[in-house]
């Protein structure tokens, strides 16, 4: 399943050296590794730097390696060898006789694919071992049709865009869905609210597809992608507060996804709240924390408000609010001004409650507010929840709106298929 990204605050470099038991009272002494295992780190760190840099000359790959050039020499033959790196081109700086050579990751060594399963939709991502995007596309999924029309539909979409990529075999595909998903097996469990399809897909995508398909929950994998690319690029330490169709909250402490005993970290929509009618129970969420953030219960609150907003093209009709309020609080007009301020409190007392909870189990420090409602809201919802949480606890929180909008899932899903990929092909 997806990791943080491994360069983690806790991380701490691999050394050519295994532990070894010493008498009581005694440090611990590393013992020296074999050759093979000294090369099989020394490959690996060389790789993990050609990721990170890009394409590097040998001599640049003794420098951040610490390695003598013969050793770099040796390395970059067996890579070579292996059909892992390639020379890329030659370096453009003078000097006597040839260019140094420039060697890179072959990125057509594995393809992969990134699948977004929305309840009425899917998208799909298919990226060499870069992450190079080849082909994409997306597609609507007939909420009536069965749940037999429906899967074909999602793996006749990731076959159709792997066929226009050119991309004749899939090492890895990742997959991102509402739900939980449980620990070690992958597996989509059943949960209120969403179509019996997506339980359905994985295993076909299995019989289908010779590569390994991984499954995330998707607030999980926005997490993760706003980790390594997003709002929280500097926060080991983070939640993400979804707000969309339903409610949900991913944790990443010290670096790490943390997803429970149960895969159920983060289902923040049965939290008991003040303010709802009844109390959530173990076949629904209604009456917790998503009766007061779904998007059902804000488009009720705008209702409430007299706010309406003209159906925007793929965007749930509670975004389509929240983003006409944020619009609307610079309106010239005092009356609309006025009211679009008075439903972003509303929504924002409803939102803190959520927001106030993880931060005073979790200490977070930093908060990300995503999912449609949240992407909608920005930084002017999430200045409104900050002021709110302020006042709900002495713990120093930040709040943030996401930054990947509606592509964060989809990277997400993309980036745990390249994880996997690589940790077979380089090791890890």
């Amino acid at each position: 399943m997806m990791q943080a990204d491994p360069r983690g605050k806790g991380d701490q470099p691999v050394t050519a050296s295994t532990p070894v038991s010493d008498p009581p009272g005694e440090a611990k002494r590393p013992a020296p590794a074999s050759p093979s295992t000294a090369r099989a780190l020394n490959d690996r760190l060389a790789l993990r730097l050609l990721q990170e840099h890009g394409p590097l000359t040998a001599a640049r790959l003794k420098e951040l390696t610490g390695l003598s050039r013969p050793s770099v020499a040796d390395l970059v033959e067996r890579l070579g060898a292996a059909g892992l790196i390639e020379v890329v081109g030659a370096s453009e700086q003078r000097r006597r006789g040839p260019n140094a050579r420039i060697y890179g990751i072959v990125a057509d060594r594995a393809h992969l694919a990134g699948l977004d399963v929305r309840t009425h939709s899917v998208s799909v991502l298919v990226t060499d071992l870069l992450g190079a995007t080849l082909a994409e596309s997306s597609a609507p999924v007939d909420p009536a049709a069965s749940t037999g029309a429906a899967v074909a539909r999602a793996v006749g979409l990731l076959a159709d865009t792997a066929a226009r990529a050119g991309v004749p075999e899939l090492r890895a595909v990742g997959v991102g869905a509402p739900g939980l998903v449980t620990p070690g097996t992958g597996e989509l469990r059943d949960s209120s609210g969403l179509p019996p399809w997506h339980r359905a897909l994985v295993p076909v995508l299995r019989e289908r597809f010779a590569g390994t398909v991984l499954v995330e929950n998707e607030t999980n994998l926005a997490a993760v992608a706003e980790q390594r690319a997003g709002a929280a690029r500097d926060r080991d330490t983070f939640v993400l507060l979804w707000l969309g169709h339903g409610v949900g909250a991913a944790v990443v402490l010290d670096g790490a996804l943390r997803r429970g005993a149960s895969g159920g970290t983060g289902e923040i929509g049965f939290l008991p709240v003040p303010g709802t009618r009844v109390l959530p129970g173990r076949d629904s969420c209604e009456g917790g924390y998503h009766s007061l953030a779904s998007s059902a219960a804000i488009e009720e609150l705008a209702a409430a408000h007299g706010l309406v907003a003209a159906p925007a093209p793929h965007e749930p009709p509670a975004a389509a609010l929240v983003r006409r309020a944020v619009r609307d609080t610079e309106s010239p007009a005092t009356a609309v001004r006025t009211r679009a301020d008075a439903f972003l409190d509303a929504l924002a007392d409803q939102v803190v409650l959520g927001a106030a909870s993880v931060v005073a189990i979790l200490d977070p420090g930093c908060v990300l507010l995503g999912g449609e409602t949240g992407r909608a809201g920005g930084a002017v919802l999430a200045a409104r929840v900050a002021r709110r949480l302020a006042r709900l606890t002495p713990l120093a929180t930040e709040v943030r709106p996401t930054a990947l909008g509606g592509g964060a899932v989809l990277r997400g899903a993309l980036l745990m298929a390249l994880d996997h990929a690589q940790q077979e092909l380089f090791g890890g």
